[in-house]
């Protein structure tokens, strides 16, 4: 009876291990799920914004930090503003009169124009951070203005 009862306890002490290493992993797994969520939303993002600035005919120098509008080298050419939202935590793309949800969870987006001393944006700084559950990333990039090189 003895031996029994020993058994028991060690057999009581592996199951609780297991379940306590399973824990952990299920846990892990979802923290590095959310933030490879957060990470891949920001990358696509900027894989939409950067190539329409970098090839803007003019970018508006004075539109704020979260904002960047500019006019786009289509046929015909577009007004276009990428917007950022702080209170809702959303960015969205305003073109034709309509607005577009591009990004919710969105902490912080900033665009840093530069003019380089001149009057004509030459490139645009593009910093932004994404949530997913209790992880953030952030990621940013920079944009030369191609038309305006010169």
């Amino acid at each position: 009876m003895t031996e029994l009862l020993i058994a028991l306890a060690i057999t009581a002490l592996i199951i609780t291990a297991v379940a306590f290493a399973f824990n952990a992993s299920v846990t892990n797994f979802k923290v590095n799920d959310a933030s490879f969520k957060a990470l891949n939303r920001a990358r696509q993002t900027l894989a939409l914004i950067t190539p329409q600035i970098r090839t803007a005919q003019a970018v508006d120098p004075n539109s704020a930090s979260n904002r960047c509008a500019f006019i786009s080298d289509s046929n015909p050419p577009e007004n276009i503003t990428y917007r950022f939202e702080p209170a809702s935590h959303k960015l969205y793309l305003d073109k034709d009169s309509n607005s577009y949800l591009l990004c919710d969870n969105v902490v912080s987006m900033t665009f840093t124009k530069n003019t380089a001393g001149g009057t004509d944006v030459k490139s645009v700084l593009i910093s932004i951070t994404v949530s997913s559950g209790s992880a953030q990333q952030t990621l940013s990039t920079a944009v030369t203005i191609r038309k305006n090189l010169q």
